[in-house]
């Protein structure tokens, strides 16, 4: 069973600041031909230079076509773009002069984009691909377009000065642009770190004040309702119409205390129930709070494996629930949440029939602050609930995806799909 499809999440380059790049380099590249075409009236093989360039515009279709808005190129993603930039580019000086092109030094304009976003390792592989095409335009190119009656002959020492100038370029673009990137990614992982440790201390100090209000706060009325249920259930005689129902109202303040002091051991090794919870379960507890509201929740289990067993995540629950009350709010009559597993994977989508996404909000869920638009059901409520569910949720390993049903159908769909490896991470041994 194979429940994979493409992540949104990548590396440091975003689809569209890659398209959009690589537009406007091939809208200069198709000005400059142009000129010297039809305003400088050189003479240029425009047919070959027509298919570089649709070649170029090919791609960024096609990264348009099957990338979302969102999505973040990995490095090797990224690598293979800009690699193929370079061998067009290559192309199009070998058609209008080479080394000896005026335009020649933009050869490093990949390499510059290479080196903001991708790893040492790549950086040095299109580096050496861009000397080597280089190397190449300096041994063997068609002729100046406005060379008269053949090729224009530079002197060699312009020619090895305009191959160093390159290979000097790529040294020093490739390495003084990877060095501050690199410098600026590493104080932005330090100041995200710092954020999260101080969130994290934040959190725990509210959790530890509400943990002993709770227990100060509830201990005094269960201890009363307790003494009173005691009281009734001798008042009342055996067998009264009543007396079930007094049975059943201090089995439940038991219950309740059995609930707090389990709460006060958390910290000191496995709480049973409340540490780790099947799949099932911790659909029901996210579902339970949100059947009351008119709405048909209809749960699904499926997998062929045991079932999934996970310690209690609160990102988890938190995600998924804002999930689940997106899709209630905004559902006509039923929602679903589907969960399937195998001994690789496990899928999480909720589904409803409600009028679905706004098709141009769809690209960019997951972005926090969408503009506020039109109505405010499904249209008005996005953003940064969706974008903490998101974050909340990728976080613990998940791959998010958005997307409404295929007509004739109605709805939006939502589906978060771990690794099995990562849902189960850190949860507790059998038997601890």
């Amino acid at each position: 069973m194979d429940f994979s499809f493409p992540s949104d999440g990548g590396g440091r380059l975003r689809r569209d600041t890659l398209i959009r790049l690589r537009l406007i380099a091939i809208v200069g590249q198709a000005l400059v031909a142009a000129t010297a075409a039809f305003v400088l009236d050189y003479t240029l093989p425009l047919l070959p230079l027509a298919i570089c360039l649709c070649t170029a515009l090919a791609l960024n279709f096609w990264l348009r076509m099957n990338f979302s808005a969102t999505h973040r190129m990995t490095d090797a993603q990224a690598f293979w773009v800009l690699a193929f930039d370079v061998v067009e580019l290559g192309a199009l000086l070998y058609l209008s002069g080479g080394s000896e092109n005026p335009f020649a030094a933009l050869l490093l304009a990949p390499l510059m984009i290479g080196s903001s976003a991708l790893g040492p390792r790549r950086i040095l592989i299109l580096g050496a691909l861009t000397v080597l095409v280089a190397t190449g335009l300096a041994l063997s190119h068609l002729p100046l377009p406005f060379a008269p009656e053949g090729r224009l002959t530079l002197p060699l020492s312009f020619r090895v000065a305009q191959w160093l100038t390159i290979l000097l370029g790529v040294t020093f673009i490739g390495f003084f642009a990877w060095r501050v990137a690199d410098e600026a990614r590493l104080l932005a992982s330090a100041l995200a770190a710092t954020e999260i440790v101080l969130e994290r201390e934040q959190h725990l100090g509210q959790l530890d004040g509400l943990a002993a209000a709770a227990a100060h706060e509830l201990g005094t009325p269960l201890a009363t309702i307790a003494l009173v249920a005691r009281e009734l259930d001798r008042a009342i005689p055996q067998g009264s119409t009543h007396s079930e129902d007094i049975a059943l109202l201090r089995a439940q303040v038991e219950r309740c205390r059995d609930i707090l002091s389990k709460l006060t051991s958390l910290g000191s090794g496995y709480a049973g129930p409340l540490t780790t919870m099947a799949l099932g379960d911790l659909i029901e507890d996210i579902v339970a709070p949100h059947r009351a509201f008119g709405v048909e929740i209809d749960i699904e289990l499926d997998g062929q494996a045991p079932e999934p067993m996970c310690r209690r995540n609160a990102g988890v629950l938190y995600g998924l629930g804002n999930l689940v009350e997106n899709a209630v709010d905004h559902a006509d009559t039923a929602v679903r949440v589907i969960a399937r597993w195998d001994d690789r994977e496990v899928l999480i989508r909720i589904e409803d029939d409600g009028p679905g996404f706004r098709s141009d909000l769809l690209p960019r869920l997951g972005e926090p602050y969408l503009h506020r638009r039109g109505r405010k059901a499904r249209e008005g409520g996005l953003g940064l609930g969706l974008f903490i569910a998101r974050t909340l949720l990728e976080r613990s390993g998940a791959k998010i995806r958005f997307g409404n049903a295929s007509p004739p159908e109605r709805g939006a769909r939502a589906q978060a799909l771990w690794a099995r490896s990562d849902f189960e991470t850190d949860r507790p041994e059998a038997g601890v």
